[in-house]
């Protein structure tokens, strides 16, 4: 599937998520060429996912944590274990020291059952993770 198909693909399925009362997205726009896509989580406010297509690939990206003041060591092991049960988001530590969650797409492989999946493995992944993480870094 074309780049283009790709994103027109997007675009519906982001749509159809933002009316339906289902789903916990609770806003979406187009920032530069990526979608920003924010929903409601129940262990922190919200968390925005940014899907980026691309000419072979859709991307997407979640922030989870910013670079923790402590324990650094710990954090990072505990996101190198939960990517052995991850499917389609993986932790990542960006160069600032930043716990993100990562993945993508093949353009041909993009439906809207693999982006429903998508949404809902990293809205586990925050779920499960994020307070324990919190914890650990931040001691709170």
């Amino acid at each position: 599937m074309p780049e283009s198909q790709s994103r027109e693909l997007l675009e519906r399925v982001i749509e159809g998520w933002v009316v339906d009362p289902e789903m916990a997205v609770e806003y979406a726009e187009e920032v530069d060429g990526r979608w920003a896509v924010r929903m409601a989580q129940e262990t922190r406010d919200f968390t925005t996912i940014w899907f980026s297509p691309n000419e072979r690939t859709l991307r997407y990206e979640a922030y989870v944590l910013p670079t923790p003041p402590q324990h650094i060591e710990e954090i990072y092991r505990q996101c190198l274990f939960r990517n052995q049960h991850a499917w389609r988001a993986h932790f990542s530590i960006r160069p600032d020291g930043g716990v993100y969650l990562d993945g993508r797409i093949a353009n041909e492989a993009v439906t809207e059952t693999e982006l429903g999946f998508v949404v809902a493995e990293i809205y586990q992944w925050v779920e499960v993770s994020f307070r324990s993480l919190l914890r650990v870094g931040f001691g709170r």
